[in-house]
């Protein structure tokens, strides 16, 4: 197979290695299984015009997108639209896809395990027609991104503080809005501190990620209002504890397809998709495609040799 690596090199990890050295040692791996790799390190900037560069070359078999979950959402969206197989090389701070599909989260033995891995098909979703692998959010999440890009950091472990600070703060200040919820031709008007709609449903535990890929349904979560005290615990119990457990005031759906229309939503409003702040509209259609998005995961009971 002859796979072409895009990498992001203001993206995560990425900052901070020697990328010369990597991508000859990511060549060498590949080669050593039977396939080529050829690397192309890109500013954040350019990373689309790659990714799509490298899709649309007909001697491409398999697209490597090295990077955090903007980097890899992004790669994914060209996939699914130019139908080519994509692996992911995790290189952020969270990497919610990598660990959905149970690939290694070091570099290293991520190359080796999509190296001797296989191509299965995933599901991916879509928020008014664009793609996201993990999720699309609002409420409490938007702000807590948008607090914590205000905030200077230079490194993973920089991001991460900055997240908890964030987190820190969002949840001492709980939000309330109104959204309407369509699902089967029946709607639902509530009150939410926050909404999540995942590809595949989230699992409680240290990181919320999904366990699989392959279920065709989305998970909707949402939020009841909750007084500043109990979210702050639930925020504290979070960031200290990474325990992602279920909550009385949070209700959990699985569908094919839903619809949140916000009345009231006021111009500064975001949402969060995979990560990315975007502009919040009045109303945004969310489905899965089942099986639409052709991936690389590790073979199954396969060893990840050196």
């Amino acid at each position: 197979m002859n796979f072409v690596g895009v990498f992001n090199r203001d993206g995560g990890t990425f900052r901070t290695i020697d990328l010369a050295a990597f991508c000859a040692r990511a060549e060498a791996i590949f080669a050593a299984r039977g396939h080529s790799l050829t690397c192309h390190v890109v500013a954040g900037s350019e990373l689309v015009a790659a990714l799509e560069a490298a899709a649309s070359e007909p001697t491409t078999d398999i697209l490597l997108a090295g990077g955090g979950d903007g980097t890899i959402s992004a790669a994914a969206a060209v996939c699914f639209r130019t139908h080519k197989p994509l692996a992911i090389l995790p290189a952020g701070t969270m990497n919610m896809f990598a660990r959905a599909l149970r690939l290694p989260l070091e570099l290293e033995p991520a190359l080796i395990a999509i190296a001797e891995g296989e191509i299965v098909p995933a599901d991916i979703a879509t928020a008014n027609g664009r793609p996201f692998v993990y999720q699309y959010s609002v409420g409490m999440h938007s702000r807590l991104v948008r607090l914590r890009d205000g905030m200077s950091y230079r490194s993973r472990l920089g991001k991460i503080a900055a997240s908890g600070r964030a987190m820190l703060d969002a949840f001492s200040r709980p939000l309330v809005f109104d959204a309407e919820i369509l699902v089967g031709g029946r709607e639902e008007h509530r009150p939410a501190m926050a909404i999540s709609v995942s590809n595949n449903p989230l699992v409680p535990g240290p990181v919320l990620h999904a366990a699989t890929t392959d279920r065709g349904v989305l998970g909707v979560l949402v939020a009841s209002p909750m007084p500043m005290t109990e979210a702050l615990r639930f925020g504290l119990q979070a960031l200290f504890f990474r325990q992602w457990q279920p909550h009385p005031l949070f209700s959990a759906t699985e569908v094919a397809h839903v619809t949140l229309r916000f009345r009231r939503r006021k111009a500064k409003d975001f949402a969060v998709i995979d990560g990315e702040l975007v502009p919040l509209p009045g109303e945004v259609d969310l489905e899965i495609h089942p099986g639409a998005l052709l991936v690389v995961v590790p073979k199954a009971a396969a060893p990840v040799t050196a």
